[in-house]
């Protein structure tokens, strides 16, 4: 079952009893600070106790089937079940947190088991063979419990105090940001197998394949299936890397193969990676350009630790966004003109980077304190998705890109950014779509832990 993805595999790829000591010996601490951390929010938001709903299958329009169920990620932090809709995790501070395990009586679908590993054995796990029975094993007065997650039919009648209130969630999603060392662990796992896939998208890249055949490639090795990935795989050949969440995955490969950018993660017992890499087809001066992109992603790598304030981060990456177009002859103004008129801009037009957790674009990422107030984007850049000053435990992408765009590519040839691009540079380039180089960084106090780097190695070697 989907449920135990972590744990199949761990027994797919071998060398499994390393990693399942560790997530044993971590799990029990990274529960008892998840029950600190939701004890303080709720006292200190006026609630008694939590309780977090894992999701619902949601019925297709006038179908009486489902689409792929998606567990809330308040849940998934407590147990790291990814097919258990309409389960609860109730915890009420000084008590051991139950699971209240959905387990239905029915023959069309296979019932998820019970869980018996790693983490079980912390929680109190009580199956229920339906959602309604739930409430007669919580205590009969519900007044001063906050519910997490979509409002369902019944649960009016239940009388809980709030339903996702936005001060104690405000709370909950600020903490999430540090991870704790079995996060680090389960997101360590996510890089070795997305590591695997994107090695195997590679292959089949080189071997002639379609973007929907090198889907197919990077799931095989990943060993899980689409709807177990943290995300749709970003697969483009040729211009379609100028898309910057291009979703089309064309059947048939084009007849003259230029570049692949392949923007694609795996999970691991809820947690996600996201990895970005970008090929050349027998083309030097695209791959030499790729080279150089790797070699500005590695510089700003090279300058997180905690204690830095992301903004800056952003903003020297557009720097230095702007020496490489200049040395790569694409712009014909220096670095700094570039970063001011805009024209970085056009050629990279996201944010470097954000939180990575138990959602690929992890909450909090604006977020002052737990109290209020959010930390507002540098001018002119309103795609960035972080602008905290970094911690110790934070995990953020770092993800740095050049993109031949044509909507803004032609905005820039209407106003004063015109005379600053060498068009006919632009145009030779704009058959490969752009290029991004994406890692996963765990943030230390003194540097970071390059988690992708790190798993291209570990599965490499």
């Amino acid at each position: 079952m989907a449920s135990f993805q972590g744990m199949a595999a761990m027994s797919d790829f071998g060398s499994t009893g390393d990693l399942a000591s560790e997530l044993g010996a971590c799990f029990g601490p990274h529960l008892a600070s998840v029950c600190g951390r939701s004890a303080r929010a709720l006292e200190a938001c006026g609630y008694g106790a939590l309780l977090v709903h894992s999701g619902s299958a949601l019925t297709v329009f006038e179908d009486d089937r489902t689409y792929p169920f998606e567990v809330n990620a308040p849940f998934k932090v407590w147990a790291p079940l990814a097919d258990a809709p309409d389960s609860f995790v109730y915890f009420e501070p000084g008590r051991r947190p139950q699971l209240f395990f959905h387990r239905p009586a029915d023959y069309w679908y296979k019932p998820a088991d019970l869980p018996q590993t790693y983490w079980s054995r912390h929680l109190d796990i009580r199956p229920i063979a339906e959602r309604g029975a739930v409430r007669a094993l919580l205590p009969r007065d519900l007044g001063r419990v906050a519910y997490i997650g979509e409002a369902f039919a019944e649960l009016v009648s239940w009388g809980v105090g709030a339903i996702n209130p936005a001060r104690l969630m405000r709370h909950l999603d600020y903490e999430r940001a540090a991870k704790s060392p079995y996060e680090l662990a389960c997101l360590r796992e996510a890089s070795r197998l997305g590591a695997r896939g994107h090695l195997a998208a590679a292959r089949a890249f080189e071997a002639g394949a379609s973007e929907f055949e090198i889907e197919l490639a990077f799931l095989k090795a990943c060993r899980l299936r689409e709807q177990e990935l943290p995300y749709n795989p970003i697969i483009a050949l040729n211009e379609g890397a100028a898309v910057l969440h291009y979703q089309i995955l064309q059947k048939r490969a084009p007849a003259d193969r230029h570049s692949l950018l392949i923007d694609a993660g795996a999970e691991f017992a809820g947690y996600a990676s996201d990895i970005t890499r970008t090929y050349a087809l027998r083309d030097a001066d695209f791959g030499a350009l790729i080279g150089r992109m790797h070699e500005l992603q590695q510089t700003l790598c090279a300058g997180i630790r905690a204690g830095v304030d992301w903004r800056d981060v952003h903003l020297r990456a557009h720097a230095l966004t702007g020496e490489l177009l200049r040395e790569a002859d694409i712009t014909t103004c220096g670095a700094d003109e570039a970063l001011t008129t805009g024209v970085t801009s056009v050629f990279f037009p996201h944010g470097i980077g954000h939180l990575l957790g138990l959602e690929v674009h992890d909450v909090g990422g604006f977020m002052h304190s737990p109290e209020g107030g959010d930390i507002a984007r540098p001018e002119g850049h309103p795609f960035l998705r972080l602008t905290r000053v970094l911690r110790e435990g934070f995990v953020v992408t770092m993800e740095p890109g050049v993109y031949f765009i044509d909507q803004l590519l032609d905005a820039a040839r209407t106003d004063a950014r015109a005379d600053k691009i060498n068009w006919s540079r632009v145009a030779a380039l704009r058959k490969f779509g752009g290029i991004r180089i994406e890692d996963d960084l765990a943030v230390k106090a003194t540097g970071c832990e390059n988690l992708t780097r790190d798993a291209f190695l570990a599965v490499q070697g």
